[in-house]
């Protein structure tokens, strides 16, 4: 788990990106302005900054600047902008940042960029080690044709001439369709919500809570998952913890 800042002046945006990151396990703290980021850095530096360029107070490649002319540029930066040059992402680029992410941010992109800078930034403090652990000794399972059959116990100890009693059926599980308990008396909206409701928490159950393997199983981007999921009122941490 990484603390990652979020400066961004767009509620929506810094929502979005805490939700995602947050999602893979990362802490995540925002700022709406340069000064609010220039107090949370004051208390202390986080393993990973995305810097908005375009703010209305202080620009980030201002920001920036003073970070590195202060040597509090000592973590990963990667710029945000949706207006940006080319001539801006050099500069920032030249400055310090590690990567530069244009708005719309597609999710792929804005994950590999935080995994490329947070390995960047642990490359940067881990000492190197001279030695490897060694490996596990792998254990070899024994031969199956060496081992004796397990006693059946239906027919143990059973006298001669009678006939053991048949081992007693498994209950039989209610199909998917008896487990949500869907009312069809229920308007369509209604009953549309409720089987989502009951769809996508299945989904997040067995996958653990996992946002990206439920986004593969379910057909859907991401970004898309998290706005339906949120619109339902389903909570993926909460069915994690039930998982």
């Amino acid at each position: 788990m990484a603390n990652i800042l979020v400066v961004d002046d767009e509620m929506g945006i810094r929502e979005l990106l805490s939700e995602i990151l947050g999602d893979e396990g990362h802490a995540v703290t925002t700022a709406e302005n340069a000064q609010q980021a220039r107090e949370m850095r004051a208390q202390g530096t986080p393993d990973l900054v995305l810097l908005d360029i375009w703010m209305p107070d202080t620009d980030g490649v201002t920001l920036l600047k003073e970070w590195q002319r202060d040597g509090l540029l000592t973590m990963p930066v990667i710029m945000m902008s949706g207006h940006a040059t080319i001539d801006t992402a050099v500069e920032a680029t030249r400055i310090g940042a590690l990567n530069f992410l244009e708005k719309p941010i597609a999710l792929q992109k804005l994950l590999k960029a935080v995994q490329q800078g947070l390995s960047r930034g642990q490359e940067a403090i881990r000492p190197v080690s001279m030695y490897q652990r060694p490996a596990p000794a792998s254990v070899t399972a024994p031969e199956h044709a060496n081992t004796p059959a397990a006693p059946s116990y239906a027919s143990a100890n059973v006298p001669a001439g009678v006939t053991a009693p048949a081992p007693a059926a498994a209950p039989a599980m209610p199909s998917d369709t008896q487990l949500f308990g869907l009312s069809f008396d229920l308007p369509l909206r209604e009953a549309r919500d409720a089987f989502e409701r009951a769809y996508f928490e299945h989904h997040l159950i067995r996958e653990g809570g996992s946002m990206t393997r439920v986004a593969e199983k379910t057909g859907l981007e991401r970004t898309h998952l998290y706005r339906k999921l949120k619109q339902l009122g389903v909570e993926p941490g909460k069915l994690s913890k039930k998982a």
